[in-house]
């Protein structure tokens, strides 16, 4: 049975025993480069100007040095805002994060996953393959990744699904990441059927962050955040609801229940979890670039301009160290790093995505709760819409 998550449900941020800011380092996401052979409509390289480079070893080396200080070992993702299989050393990169008892996961676009390389990943011990489609037909999926053909993806695709050992369940496992915009969620339901034809066991669907003006048309969240939607409260009233059909008769009571009444309860699960959530604060995950910069998330990585709310916001980058000059497990317990997972946590940000009545929520420099950079209050990520793997 294929695994579709479609939004950050309450189950895969809910708090465990141990808080966030003394909980061990969980997930580690490595950007082996922030080169890519494509240039797609999504992405952030639309809106930056940073120099383009590739991990070298030696930093890859003491970022993997640093991992051994951490039990259970940390899981390690390659992937960051570049194109993983464009490192040339990715197979080797796969094989020593292996060979420390780690589960290792990357994304790719496809376009470089070769025959050859297919193999020397499955070989490597590579545990999931995700691949970015934000299409189901050759047009709507060039229309959004320029540059690339989905007939040559998707043979790169059932290449390698055939290559795996034939075990159940197979190994490695295949994931799908979709990121939904105007221009594609029609697109959607043929694309799990698409993925599950080809041995995809893991749906990621998450919303675009337009980093051009041109994408401010594609989002499918403005309503969420429009004038009249209330973030969760401990001061609204709670409202249990039972499983229920979707249909005509019921969309639009129910949309306008969820607008005006964020705490809401379907069988016992709460819908309000996603909101303000750091998915990565809370599943214990930092981020290191190529350069071995550790920031608490990968949208800390890089100083980009957004759009939010049809605004312009520029987020500057936050760097904890760098893992080429100081041992990873240092980094983790700084106490700079430590009061930030803790401020996190709270979540004691003023509401930018909600409000944006002031310049405070044109950057996250600061906030008008008295919060100095990184302010989170204007993060996505926190409110459930956009994702990562």
């Amino acid at each position: 049975m294929a695994e579709v998550d479609i939004n950050a449900s309450a189950g895969s941020l809910s708090a465990i025993d141990d808080p966030p800011p003394r909980r061990p380092l969980a997930k580690v996401y490595v950007e082996p480069t922030n080169g890519c052979n494509l240039q797609c409509r999504t992405c952030i390289r639309n809106s930056w100007d940073e120099p383009v480079g590739l991990m070298s070893a030696l930093t890859f080396t003491r970022l993997l040095s640093g991992l051994h200080a951490f039990t259970p070992m940390p899981s390690v993702f390659f992937g960051g805002f570049g194109e993983p299989l464009a490192h040339p050393g990715i197979v080797e990169m796969t094989v020593q994060a292996k060979s420390l008892g780690a589960t290792v996961e990357l994304i790719t676009n496809g376009t470089l996953l070769t025959p050859s390389l297919s193999h020397q990943l499955i070989a490597a011990g590579l545990d999931r393959l995700w691949v970015s489609l934000d299409g189901a037909t050759p047009e709507s999926y060039a229309d959004v990744r320029l540059g690339a053909a989905l007939p040559r993806v998707l043979d790169n695709l059932a290449h390698f699904r055939d290559a795996r050992q034939p075990v159940h369940p197979a190994r490695p496992e295949i994931g799908i990441a979709f990121v939904a915009m105007k221009r594609n969620i029609a697109d959607l339901p043929d694309l799990i059927h698409l993925g599950s034809r080809l041995g995809a066991s893991h749906f990621l669907v998450s919303n675009v962050l337009p980093y051009t003006a041109e994408m401010r048309d594609e989002v499918l969240y403005a309503r969420s955040l429009s004038y009249g939607y209330l973030p969760p409260s401990r001061w609204a009233p709670q409202i249990n609801l039972p499983k229920i059909d979707w249909n005509t008769t019921t969309r639009e009571p129910l949309y306008r229940l969820m607008r005006s009444h964020p705490n809401l309860v379907l069988a016992g699960a709460a819908l309000g979890d996603a909101y303000n959530r750091c998915p990565f604060i809370e599943r214990g995950a930092a981020a290191v670039g190529w350069d071995g910069r550790l920031s608490p998330c990968l949208p800390l990585l890089y100083n980009h301009l957004s759009f939010v709310n049809e605004q312009e916001r520029f987020s500057q980058r936050y760097t904890v160290g760098n893992v080429a000059e100081h041992s990873l497990s240092d980094l983790w317990q700084t106490p700079e790093y430590v009061a930030f997972r803790q401020r996190v946590q709270a979540f004691d940000f003023s509401p930018c995505l909600f409000c944006g009545g002031c310049n405070y929520s044109e950057t996250n420099e600061e906030d008008c709760f008295g919060n100095s950079r990184p302010t989170c209050g204007g993060c996505l990520w926190a409110q459930g819409l956009i994702q990562c793997p």
